[in-house]
């Protein structure tokens, strides 16, 4: 899956987590890896003051690291996440040839 650093991008890792069973949360602390997971309350931590493309850093190593339930998943969040745990391959995108 081709990582793009928008705050498109960074809304949809947060809907892949805010459809499983993790809460994500942004809260300032100093954390090792920028992140924390506590894994027996399934809470997210991120720093806060991270931008944008450290915050998509951080959920994408998150969203590898942990085994998520896609039961009540959209199938778009689904495939975003099956992609990122790299379970499916992305689909790609067709290319046109030029005669030239």
């Amino acid at each position: 899956m081709e990582i793009k650093y928008t705050n498109y991008f960074l809304n949809k890792l947060e809907d892949v987590l805010a459809e499983s069973d993790y809460h994500l949360r942004y809260e300032k602390g100093n954390f090792k890896s920028g992140f924390c997971v506590l894994k027996d309350t399934k809470i997210v931590i991120v720093n806060k003051y991270y931008t944008t493309e450290g915050k998509i850093n951080c959920l994408v190593d998150i969203i590898k690291e942990v085994d998520m339930n896609t039961d009540g998943m959209t199938e778009k969040n689904e495939t975003i996440y099956l992609e990122l745990k790299g379970l499916i391959k992305p689909k790609s995108t067709p290319q046109t040839k030029l005669d030239i």
